[in-house]
């Protein structure tokens, strides 16, 4: 079986549960990542605000381990543990 490869600069979040939060919560922390990451002055991220939003919502409430939304995300999981502390200030 052959799989197409990915899109280039495709940046979906992969998150292994099914999170019974609403669009307005997941809405609401992204947003505060939006004035964080404006306070900070980054200039890019490796995922979007909504996207980071759903991987710490998904550690906070169900305990998923950082290791495993690291590598289903393409990042590290010191920077998943940097983006749990980020919302929980």
């Amino acid at each position: 079986m052959t799989t197409n490869p990915s899109a280039e600069g495709a940046q979906d979040a992969v998150c292994q549960v099914r999170l019974p939060l609403s669009k307005r919560t997941i809405d609401l922390v992204a947003t505060l990542i939006r004035r964080w990451r404006r306070e900070l002055g980054t200039r890019w991220r490796k995922l979007d605000p909504g996207s980071q939003a759903i991987v710490v919502l998904s550690i906070l409430r169900h305990d998923q381990r950082l290791a495993d939304m690291a590598g289903g995300n393409a990042v590290s999981a010191s920077t998943v543990r940097r983006w749990v502390t980020e919302v929980q200030r």
